[in-house]
Parts: structure tokens; sequence; C-alpha cells
């Protein structure tokens, strides 16, 4: 997972579009580590002692780790798999716990649909957490915006806002639906479909996975394979080269550069890995780019 952040201009078509970003970002805060990171503009950075207060809306999910926020309502508890939801002009205040840590994906965005949903649906009316868990597909919204933001291509704002209309429709279900509760295994498989998303990058151990979820590797093995259709290796697979389709086509990194960003040992291995699952080379899919 990268420690990354980037902020947005925007136009009046986007304003006219009625939603548009202003910056996105992620980070992996270490235990002890201060914060927030260093590096931001003024407006968004602050100290725990005077607190800040944004003109927009912002979404961060914290995927690990845990922490508090406060305002003047009073404090909140930040747990693994809450989302901490943002309105214009609150005043607020928050971080890890200094012996815990955290991941933690962000968006801030603005506009009239933002207010709708927040105003119509109540959103972080009661609380400005949600407790969701481990939604995978949550993450994977907030991961294609990341990836969009950086190259910045013509109408990037149009569909990075589609993509948070998405994001504050599951808030809104989850909210609905708070009463509802996984069992057990789901909760670990969800949690484990996460680590391997925010790892695609690296060579993970599956039985560490499971060791770190505390459940034996067969049975995670077997309920994995059971929810997701793919064993945890497969999966992890399908997902970096996946990735790697959209590096293709959308960057101009070399097939030796992608390969490598992915943590693969060898061009080989990935061009064989990436022939196994698209049934095309990789320098077939670079040459229908151009």
């Amino acid at each position: 997972m990268d420690n990354s952040f980037k902020y947005l201009v925007h136009n009046p078509e986007d304003e006219a579009w009625g939603m548009y970003l202003n910056v996105a970002g992620t980070a992996r805060v270490h235990l002890g580590a201060d914060y927030p990171p260093k590096g931001h503009p003024r407006g968004y950075n602050f100290n725990w002692a005077n607190g800040r207060v944004l003109q927009e809306y912002q979404l961060n999910y914290i995927t690990e780790g845990e922490g508090i926020l406060e305002t003047k309502e009073g404090e909140f508890e930040i747990k693994e798999g809450s989302v901490i939801l943002l309105r214009p002009n609150l005043w607020h205040r928050y971080k890890p716990l200094k012996e815990k840590g955290w991941n933690e994906h962000y968006i801030g965005f603005n506009g009239i649909f933002a207010r709708n949903i927040f105003e119509g649906y109540g959103l972080a009316s009661d609380s400005p957490i949600i407790h969701i868990g481990y939604e995978e597909r949550i993450l994977e919204l907030f991961q294609d915006v990341f990836s969009l933001i950086r190259l910045e291509k013509p109408g990037y704002q149009q569909i990075c806002s589609g993509l948070v209309i998405q994001i504050l429709g599951m808030l809104v279900a989850v909210q609905k639906n708070q009463s509802s509760t996984n069992n057990r295994v789901e909760t670990i498989i969800q949690k484990a479909c996460l680590i391997i998303r925010e790892n695609i990058d690296k060579n993970i151990t599956i039985e560490e996975i499971a060791s770190d979820l505390n459940v034996s590797y067969s049975l995670f093995r077997t309920a994995f394979k059971k929810y997701t259709g793919l064993s945890p290796i497969q999966y992890h697979l399908s997902l970096r080269v996946q990735h790697a389709v959209y590096l293709l086509n959308n960057t101009d990194m070399t097939i030796k550069e992608i390969s490598f960003s992915l943590g693969f040992c060898s061009i080989f291995y990935f061009s064989k890995v990436f022939k196994e699952k698209t049934g095309q080379n990789p320098s077939t899919i670079r040459q229908k780019k151009t």
C-alpha cells in the first residue's frame, strides 16, 4: 500500500456536473508515528490542539488499526473497518492510537450531489463514524479513484464523482442495515480479501494471513474458495494481473517495470501468469494500446 496523496483542481464544468474531487490519498501510519503525515497544504494539515474545519465533504476508510475522532458533539471510537464521514464547517480532529497505528484511504469532494446525499439520507447526522467492517468493493472503488487521479485524463473528475456516488450509496445501504450481521467466517474472508487487495504488489504468504486472522490454514483456504470461487493464491494473482492490464492500457511503464512493481520475481513468470489469466501476452495488450 502506497503512502500518497494528490490535491486536485476543478473548473466550472466540474461544478456544473454536481460533484468534484479536491483530494484523494492513502497512508499507512506506523506505530508511534506522528499524525497527520507531513506535506499536506494549509487548510488540510492540522495539529491536535487546534483541530481543523474543512470546506468539503470527506470520507476516510480505516482498514486497519484504531483511533479516536473528536467533534464539538463528543469523542468517537474509530475501529478497524470504520469510515469517518466529515461535513463542511465541522470542527474535528482525529488520530490513530500510538500503540495501534492505522491504514487510511480518503477522498475529499464537494458539490450539490454530495450535499443532497448527506442531507437527504442523513449520512453522519447521528454519528460521524459508520462501522462497515471489511467491504472489499468499497476499497476497490477507492483504489479506482486513486488510479484515475494519478493520470488526470480528460473527464476524470466526472468518472471519479460517479465512483464516489457508488461509495456513498453503499454506505447508505450499510447504515440502513446496521442490524444485520455477518457470521464469523464471512467476516474473516472479507478481511482476508481486503488484506490481499491492499498488498497486490507483494508476494504475500497465505499461511501468514490465516495465522493473523486466527484461523487454521486448511479451514481458511476451503472457506475462501467457497466464498470467492478462487483459492487465496489465485485470487491474489488475478488481482495483480487485473492491475497489470490497467497499467498496460493506461501508462507508459515498460512490461519489465510493471512486472516488478507488482512483485513478480521475473518477467518470464509474470508473462506466464498473465497469459494463463487473460489468454494473451502482455506485449499483445500493449500493442493494442498503440
